[in-house]
Parts: structure tokens; C-alpha cells; sequence
């Protein structure tokens, strides 16, 4: 049996969770890791969407470095890779007017951060983003603007961070929330391999 990554959405998540939590080999967070309990330093990784509002709230805020998971963490890792952000900045202008700073990018604070705190500092390649998008359109998705933080996430540890027999463990992760994401796709896209024992959900009575 290979390593298990615990991914740990902000959504509720119960006992079973966090006993997983505690025996898993990586724990990964997201942003403000605000499904983070008496557990909350068991973390090795935290997430953050780099642009945009969040992106901005996080650097500027004592609070979100003072958080237990964020002190914790040996990386943070940005999820959105700032040259293909700057890209879409234009597009989004007539599609989206109304997301008029969504691309304005906020890594050099997170890296700066780092830097400070003895962190390793990472941003997602962007290939994992597009190929994500090459393969949610098989599912017609309803346009939308980008993939969750949470699908980025799965898809980079799949593809540049696990072996052959590791597996990922979600809790928290309801695949509801902004109508930017395209969430109906993104559950399609993971049935698959959680059929094939790759991924396992974990849920209040049972392992899913």
C-alpha cells in the first residue's frame, strides 16, 4: 500500500475525516483552512487561490499567517499560475466585466512570505490548469471561468506528486459554492477514478 494525501475541502467534515487526517502521510488545506479543528497542525501543505480578492485578503492579513495550519505548513502552494491569469484578463473584460480584478496576482506575497517564514514556495504549472479544462469539456460543461481551487489541487498531486500506489483521500468537498467553476463536470471528472481506488471519499459513517 502506497501513501495516502488527505485533501481537506472547507466544506464540514466529521470524526472519520479527521481520524484520516491524523493518519495520512501529506495533508493539503485550502486558503483559509476554515475546516480546520483541534487537528489544524496537521498540515503540510496549504493551497491558496492567488489572485483576486482572496489572494489579496490573505497577504495583507496577520490573521491568516497567525492561523494554525498556515504556521504548520511546510509549502504553500499558488494555484494559479500568474502568466496565464494575465492572459485571460482581456477575455474576462467582456465576458465578465464584473470580474474586474480576478486576475490581478498576489504570488510575490505569498513567495515573499515564504521566503520569511522558512516556507517552500510553489505555483502550479499551468499545464495542469489547461489540461483540466481539455478534459472537463468532455463532460459540456455550462461555460464557466475556471476550475475549482480543489480539482487544480487533485489533478497536480496525480500528476507531478504522487507514485503508482498512492491514493487521495477527500473530505469536505460538497461541489457547490461560486457559479465561476464548472461543478457539475468537476464530479463527473472524479468518478472515474474514484472508481478506480484513487480517490476515496471520506464521509461521516463510511469511507465513500
Amino acid at each position: 500500500m502506497g501513501r495516502l494525501f488527505m485533501v481537506v475541502g472547507n466544506g464540514d467534515i466529521g470524526p472519520n475525516a479527521r481520524d484520516t487526517i491524523a493518519e495520512a502521510h501529506s495533508v493539503v488545506r485550502f486558503n483559509d483552512c476554515r475546516s480546520a479543528g483541534a487537528d489544524a497542525a496537521r498540515t503540510d501543505v496549504v493551497v491558496v487561490c492567488n489572485t483576486g480578492r482572496p489572494g489579496k485578503k490573505m497577504v495583507e492579513e496577520r490573521a491568516w499567517r497567525a492561523h494554525p495550519s498556515v504556521s504548520a505548513a511546510e509549502e504553500i502552494w499558488c494555484v494559479r499560475d500568474p502568466a496565464k491569469f494575465g492572459e485571460m484578463r482581456a477575455p474576462l473584460g467582456v465576458t465578465h466585466p464584473e470580474l474586474d480584478d480576478f486576475c490581478d496576482d498576489y504570488s510575490e506575497g505569498f513567495r515573499a512570505y515564504c521566503d520569511d517564514a522558512g516556507k517552500r514556495f510553489r505555483i502550479i504549472p499551468r499545464s495542469v490548469h489547461e489540461g483540466l479544462d481539455e478534459a472537463l469539456s468532455a463532460f459540456s460543461p455550462a461555460p464557466y471561468v475556471v476550475p475549482s481551487t480543489g480539482l487544480v489541487t487533485i489533478a497536480d498531486l496525480i500528476e507531478n506528486r504522487m507514485a503508482a500506489d498512492d491514493r487521495i483521500a477527500l473530505a469536505g468537498f460538497s461541489h457547490q459554492g461560486w457559479d465561476g467553476h464548472p461543478w457539475d463536470a468537476e464530479r463527473r471528472y472524479l468518478e472515474p477514478l474514484e472508481a478506480r481506488g484513487l480517490i476515496m471519499r471520506i464521509t461521516e459513517d463510511k469511507h465513500a
